[in-house]
């Protein structure tokens, strides 16, 4: 990887420190420190789903500026399976990814293939999307799996509820997901040191959008004292303004003192909305799944690049942008490799689009520390949204 990074010491604890914050706001700049490296937040993470960033190699994630990643347990354990993963040297090694790694519990996915799993107290019964083979996860093997894997950060295994749940469904799922915080703490203990360096656990808060219930899920989890906590089951179908509200409210429920993850959730505007609410970390799959599909980011909003407007734009994809692919190739030539279905295509795209968000999280560091953050905030996604709907008025044009 170009100009690596070696881990400052693989024997480093886990640790957390707040380095500036925002005057007129709850912004926040800091260094997650790991035995992987140290990250400066906010991050944003990309996701690698398999143990891989999808259509690009782990030298061009490095390359973008990304030091963490996520990798995703429920997928890991159907194929290539932990165990395996583990007798190799676990996920660092087994992918050759020399940064830090975050591993999610598998917990989303009981939400989001509902059609496939039944819910007990116990854990969840499921059948794969691979083969339709029957399986069992509770949050003693979430653990499991992910200390084999040996990621720096681990997810408690937990439960959303999808928005329009009724409220005792919701309120079911917070309760549960305390409980399934407890067995996954009393598995992990919140730290463990092995294999060279330290893992933590990090909690989820769950609630919905009901204020209520994400006060009590925040003040369950917090009585755990874990390293880090996560805001869950938001950016699952509800309204915008909801998903903001409840961002603020959970972020401000959450130590100062410790990183606050908010998972899934990767618009600009949506991460600069909640950055201000205090939030340092990030994940979303949209910017490698949108480039596969010919979607590309900018600015001034997306364009799809595999358009006819394009076929014969010069112009680079964004003409602020300092990756390779935009000091290198236009749009016309973007276009053209996806008419012609290059692999090629969704590679420089996603290449593109990776340096898209870590430039955006540069941005936002740098306009913490240098005390303008609400201007800039309010600038960006100011553009963001004017090119948004832009974009749709083309669409509607068209028609």
């Amino acid at each position: 990887m170009a100009e690596k990074q070696q881990p400052h010491s693989l024997s480093t604890p886990f640790g957390f420190t707040v380095t500036d914050r925002a005057p007129d706001c709850a912004a926040r700049s800091g260094l997650l420190t790991t035995g992987h490296g140290t990250i400066e937040t906010p991050v944003f993470m990309p996701v690698g789903t398999v143990g891989s960033v999808k259509a690009v190699t782990f030298e061009q994630v490095w390359d973008t500026g990304a030091r963490l990643i996520l990798g995703n347990t429920y997928h890991l354990y159907l194929r290539p399976g932990h165990e395996l993963i583990g007798r190799q040297g676990g996920l660092h090694k087994f992918q050759g990814w020399d940064g830090a790694l975050l591993t999610d519990s598998a917990g989303f996915q009981v939400f989001s293939l509902n059609e496939l799993n039944r819910i007990t107290e116990d854990g969840v019964e499921f059948r794969s999307h691979l083969d339709g083979s029957k399986h069992f996860f509770d949050p003693e093997l979430s653990m499991e799996v992910q200390l084999a894997l040996g990621s720096d950060i681990v997810m408690a295994f937990d439960q959303c509820a999808a928005y329009g749940a009724e409220p005792r469904e919701v309120a079911a799922a917070v309760d549960r997901t305390t409980r399934w915080l407890k067995r996954c703490r009393d598995v992990f203990g919140g730290r463990d040191y092995r294999d060279g360096w330290e893992r933590v656990l990090f909690g989820i808060m769950q609630g919905g959008v009901d204020e209520a219930l994400r006060r009590r899920s925040a003040s369950e989890i917090l009585e755990l004292d874990l390293p880090g906590y996560a805001i869950g089951g938001l950016s699952v179908g509800e309204p915008t303004a909801a998903m903001r509200e409840m961002t603020d409210l959970a972020a401000g429920l959450l130590p100062d003192d410790r990183p606050r993850y908010l998972m899934g959730v990767g618009f600009p505007d949506d991460i600069l909305a909640s950055v201000q609410a205090g939030v340092d970390m990030f994940d979303c799959v949209l910017p490698t799944r949108m480039a596969r599909t010919g979607t590309v980011l900018t600015r001034d909003g997306r364009l799809v690049i595999k358009n006819n407007e394009f076929a014969e734009d010069s112009r680079p994809i964004d003409d602020e942008c300092g990756c390779p692919v935009c000091a290198r190739h236009s749009r016309a030539y973007i276009r053209h490799l996806f008419q012609a279905r290059e692999i090629l295509a969704g590679t420089l795209a996603t290449i593109h689009n990776l340096h898209f968000y870590q430039e955006l999280m540069a941005g936002i560091r740098s306009a913490i520390g240098e005390g303008g953050f609400s201007a800039y905030a309010s600038r960006m996604s100011g553009r963001w949204l004017e090119g948004e709907k832009a974009r749709l008025d083309r669409i509607r044009d068209r028609r």
